[in-house]
């Protein structure tokens, strides 16, 4: 998430009444997660598993919970809970604002785009020609859908991520300052869920199809000419190569990568990056050939018992 126009360190610490380490005018251009950070932003990191992660990542600034030697050519903003900080950054940049109609006066709405009855689209959103928004659909604000997308009834695009910190009195969500692009030539079936990136943007590429009923996390990449059928759930920070197959009733982790051209057969839980151009199949999902060679391995387990009882004998 870029800032509208560059902050200064010292401008950014007095927000959330933190210590800094660095020049007071050093440039803050915005914030990111760790996996989509760029020279300029802040990422937050609130333990030490990870201090070494944000500090040689590519952002300029890190929001860290502990004083430590700052690399050269970065700065420091320390305080005692960068998640809290986090978040209020996110509410001062990017603040909630209520609707009042049901297509908001700052969307921009393309030629020949149909909008059927009691479609909610929010502020800032972009819809490119010749699509057609069913009815009961929710976009929410700074959504970007492309040209010839058609979405279907009870489909959300941009809800909140589903982000977390537990403490003491309950959960604190990370609020979601992101948002979500829908390319051209997409197709999505009804009641799918779309959840907005937490500082960038899910996205889903050119003429990728998705089936009814499909979740898909926040910051999460879907490729080219997937497709993805119903039940499917997709967690957050995954990236889905061009081409992938996934059918009904897969569970894939967060923050993994498909390769190009995988297909992934139903009811496989995919639990760690699959390598392009192959068929996946079974929880944790292996090769295809491998999987089916193992069940039938497994089969053979009770017989092998009963010939170690004779043996045994």
């Amino acid at each position: 998430m870029k800032f509208p126009t560059v902050q200064s360190l010292e401008y950014i610490a007095e927000l959330i009444n933190a210590e800094y380490v660095g020049e007071p005018d050093f440039p803050v251009h915005g914030m990111n997660e760790i996996h989509v950070v760029e020279s300029g932003d802040i990422v937050f990191v609130d333990h030490p598993k990870y201090y070494d992660k944000a500090l040689n990542s590519a952002a300029t600034i890190v929001l860290i919970n502990k004083k430590v030697e700052c690399p050269e050519g970065k700065a420091l903003l320390v305080s005692e809970d960068p998640f809290r900080d986090f978040n209020k950054l996110t509410k001062h940049f990017k603040p909630f604002r209520a609707a009042n109609a049901s297509i908001a006066e700052s969307a921009r709405i393309g030629e020949n785009t149909i909008i059927q009855p009691n479609v909610f689209i929010g502020n800032n959103v972009v819809i490119g020609d010749n699509c057609v928004i069913h009815p009961n659909v929710t976009v929410y604000d700074d959504t970007i859908i492309g040209n010839n997308v058609i979405i279907h009834s009870g489909t959300v695009l941009g809800a909140s991520a589903f982000y977390y910190k537990k403490r003491p009195e309950g959960y604190d969500q990370l609020i979601s300052g992101g948002h979500v692009v829908i390319e051209d030539d997409v197709h999505i079936g009804a009641s799918c869920t779309i959840d907005r990136g937490v500082t960038a943007a899910t996205t889903i590429r050119s003429g990728s199809k998705l089936d009814n009923q499909i979740q898909i996390g926040h910051d999460t990449v879907i490729g080219k000419k997937c497709l993805i059928a119903s039940h499917t759930g997709i967690a957050g920070c995954v990236v889905i190569g061009d081409e992938v197959t996934i059918w009904g009733q897969v569970g894939v982790t967060s923050g993994i990568t498909i390769g190009d051209k995988v297909t992934i057969s139903a009811q496989s839980g995919v639990s760690k990056s699959l390598e392009g151009g192959k068929h996946y199949f079974g929880t944790p999902a292996d090769e295809f050939r491998s999987k089916y060679k193992e069940i039938a391995a497994i089969r053979k387990i009770p017989d092998i018992l009963e010939q170690l009882k004779k043996i045994s004998k």
